[in-house]
């Protein structure tokens, strides 16, 4: 080989020598950047691909009454997932599709498609029934499993429908304090993390960590079951009795704490089912639309209105149920007297107008009492006037009116006043008596507490604490206090006032035999005048000499005939009222005893005919079944003595009986045919005061067909030969 062969060989082997450097430091660089700048990044896309993560639902905390009954808990369900990668052939796709389609009751195709993905893990359906999961199980299919879910439920159905609120398909809050205290209600979910291989199923000795999940906290209202369902009930007996267009609200609070007890507004709406329209006929008016965007708006639209919560987002005018404040405000700054008179002829010239009381033919001669007593339109204006625009609006904003009162449920208005620029004489006149502005019924029962409360004003409260599984108490909600509005002497001036409009004044329909209340009316045309649509309302309390509860009802467009406040909504306010304040045990001047019925339903019929004989009730019990399914009166009602409880053991569509005529009975024998009847008597008033004497009337009347342990109202006539 000669030197030129050598040399050329050489520069080869070098050259090679120097590719294989390039090429090794060009590997080294790679490797380097895969290790330590990439290597977070492919450290975790290697763990997804060896590692299957299902996560696991946490439980939904519960929602309670003010007594610890449950208003909202989550019960344990199951959720369909697929491992897609297990499933191997067409075949077999199609096969379990048409299984999962049959027991699911779903898309075939739809199915078909989830199970074709290139993924480890997917959910076909959550929260399936009992039935359907013990379907999937006995099938066994490869690459299906059922994980642990809950699902909500709501065993009041519609029981303050519109403060609880609901949740959606993946148990996050919607509305009400379910979508208020999402955070503290949701928990935390936990996790499983599996080992795979490389097909993506599970390895036989597989590695695997469980992440327990966090139950959510469980939420304590004020409110109180059974003094929201007396108000569910007789607001929906007032707007079927005068055909309410338009809804209707009752709010009942605590006077000294601010406790919301009851608030309802009607129509409410199932909560177990929330997306579906509780107006057939609205309903089915949306169905015939053919426009699917159209449709599709409509029935968003009919949706929001239902729940829509009256008490808290509605504004409306006041009415005559301002004159309350009106009179703090005079009383306050001195500007009239008691025993002060005035003279009422019908109407007042105001400015350019003629603003007319509500009795046009006048009340005549009138001290200032006896004008709140008569709701005198004329005596407000001229009190306003004395207090002129600045005071008035002053005492106005003290009240709360024009602002929010911080309350916990989503959407509360702060109503709406004239501008001062805008405020002038005609306007400061017709605002006396509670016209021209709007207010809300939260609102207006909260500016009450300034009256009923020694003139301090407390904030509205619907959250009594938040509680873990075990009871403990994580949080309380202390009452919380406003200002002080006007002074205590006024206050107790203006409640002995008001305790008089219930027993002499306008007011008359609301008065409590037994109790002492106090309260007043308001009646309010709603825009544009002349339009004949009106709002009744009334805001009464008891006992009037240290008012203990409030209560709201407001009725929105009654078309029955009768539209006033003192004709309709003061005896819905002595309806409820008078069961109320039995059931909180305050004190009456009616020496009666009574009996509490317990809630029994859903108890073995053993343990509930014991629960009803330790509350000195009697019972009847329909049908042959084990457990209650149902009970007759609702929970909480007082009867008096031998009262009867009927204990449904059965679905039964309904159990009427004829109600049996009691005139001119005594009352032992009036309660003893009542209670042979299957029915229960009680006494208007609240006591007899001799029990020889004789019914005078009676309601329902004779031969009316009621359910079977209904409540018969009888009213006695005393007279001088009974003894």
């Amino acid at each position: 080989m000669n030197k030129k062969t050598n040399v050329g060989m050489q520069n080869r082997l070098l050259g090679i020598l120097i590719g294989v450097v390039v090429l090794f430091a060009l590997l080294c660089i790679r490797i380097g950047w895969i290790q330590f700048v990439r290597g977070g990044e492919y450290s975790k896309e290697a763990a997804l691909q060896q590692t299957k993560d299902v996560a696991i639902s946490s439980k939904r905390g519960t929602i309670y009454d003010r007594n610890l009954k449950e208003l909202a808990k989550s019960a344990s369900a199951d959720t369909v997932t697929a491992c897609p990668k297990e499933i191997k052939t067409k075949e077999k796709r199609n096969e379990i599709a048409k299984s999962l389609a049959r027991i699911l009751k779903m898309d075939k195709k739809k199915i078909y498609d989830i199970l074709s993905r290139n993924s480890s893990y997917e959910v076909i359906k959550r929260k399936i029934d009992k039935d359907q999961a013990d379907a999937i199980r006995e099938e066994g299919f490869v690459g299906i499993a059922l994980v642990e879910d809950f699902k909500r439920y709501y065993p009041g159905g519609s029981l303050a429908s519109h403060i609880i609120g609901f949740v959606g398909t993946d148990n996050q809050g919607l509305a009400g304090i379910e979508m208020i205290y999402e955070n503290y209600l949701k928990g935390l979910p936990g996790r499983i993390i599996t080992a795979k291989n490389a097909a993506g199923t599970d390895m036989p000795y597989k590695y695997e960590k469980y992440i327990d999940p966090e139950n959510g906290v469980n939420v304590v209202l004020t409110i109180d079951e059974v003094i929201q369902r007396k108000a569910e009930d007789s607001l929906k007996k007032a707007c079927q009795n005068y055909n309410v267009q338009n809804g209707a609200a009752c709010i009942i609070m605590e006077a000294k704490t601010g406790d919301i007890l009851a608030m309802a507004t009607h129509p409410s709406f199932d909560l177990n089912a929330p997306f579906t329209i509780v107006d057939e006929e609205k309903a089915n008016e949306i169905a015939q639309i053919k426009d699917e965007k159209e449709r599709t708006q409509a029935m968003s639209d009919e949706l929001n209105r239902q729940w829509r919560n009256k008490a808290v987002v509605d504004s409306y005018e006041p009415g005559s149920t301002f004159k309350a404040m009106v009179a703090a405000m005079a009383l306050e700054e001195n500007i009239v007297g008691l025993s002060e008179n005035f003279v009422c002829t019908g109407s007042v010239h105001v400015a350019d107008y003629n603003i007319h009381c509500w009795n046009r033919n006048g009340h005549g001669s009138e001290n200032f009492v006896q004008g709140v007593y008569n709701s005198c339109n004329p005596v407000f204006m001229s009190v306003g006037a004395r207090l002129g625009n600045n005071r008035f609006y002053k005492y106005y904003k003290a009240f709360g009116f024009g602002s929010t009162t911080g309350f916990d449920l989503p959407g509360e208005a702060s109503g709406a006043f004239y501008s001062m620029d805008r405020f002038n004489e005609t306007e400061l006149a017709t605002s006396s008596f509670g016209q021209g502005f709007i207010v809300t019924p939260l609102q207006l029962i909260t500016a009450y507490s300034a009256i009923t409360n020694d003139g301090l004003m407390v904030k509205p409260r619907l959250i009594k604490s938040l509680v873990d599984d075990k009871g403990k108490v994580l949080k309380k909600f202390e009452t919380e206090t406003i200002r002080q509005v006007i002074s205590k002497e006024t206050a107790d001036t203006v409640c002995e006032i008001l305790e008089g409009v219930a027993a002499e004044g306008t007011s008359k329909n609301a008065y409590i035999d037994g109790f002492r209340v106090g309260g007043k009316t308001g009646t309010s045309e709603k825009l544009p005048r002349g339009s004949g649509k009106y709002i009744a309302s009334f805001v009464g309390f008891a006992p009037a000499d240290d008012p203990e509860v409030i209560c709201l009802i407001m009725l929105d467009e009654p078309t029955g005939g009768s539209y006033m406040g003192g004709q309709i909504a003061a005896p819905v306010f002595k309806e409820i009222m008078s069961d109320v304040l039995v059931y909180l045990q305050i004190e009456s001047s009616s020496k009666v005893t009574y009996n509490f019925v317990p809630d029994v339903k859903e108890k073995t019929v053993d343990e509930a005919i014991a629960s009803i004989k330790a509350s000195g009730l009697k019972y009847y019990k329909y049908g042959n079944g084990d457990r209650v399914v149902s009970q007759s009166p609702m929970v909480g009602t007082a009867l008096g003595e031998d009262g009867v409880v009927i204990l449904y053991t059965e679905a039964i569509e309904s159990d009427m009986v004829t109600v049996p005529d009691l005139n001119g009975y005594f009352a032992s024998d009036a309660n003893i045919l009542l209670t042979n009847a299957g029915l229960n008597m009680k006494v208007k008033g609240g006591k007899v005061a001799n029990y020889r004497a004789l019914v005078g009337t009676q309601s329902p009347e004779a031969g009316t067909e009621v359910p079977r342990g209904s409540i018969v109202t009888v009213e006695f006539n005393y007279t001088s030969n009974v003894h």
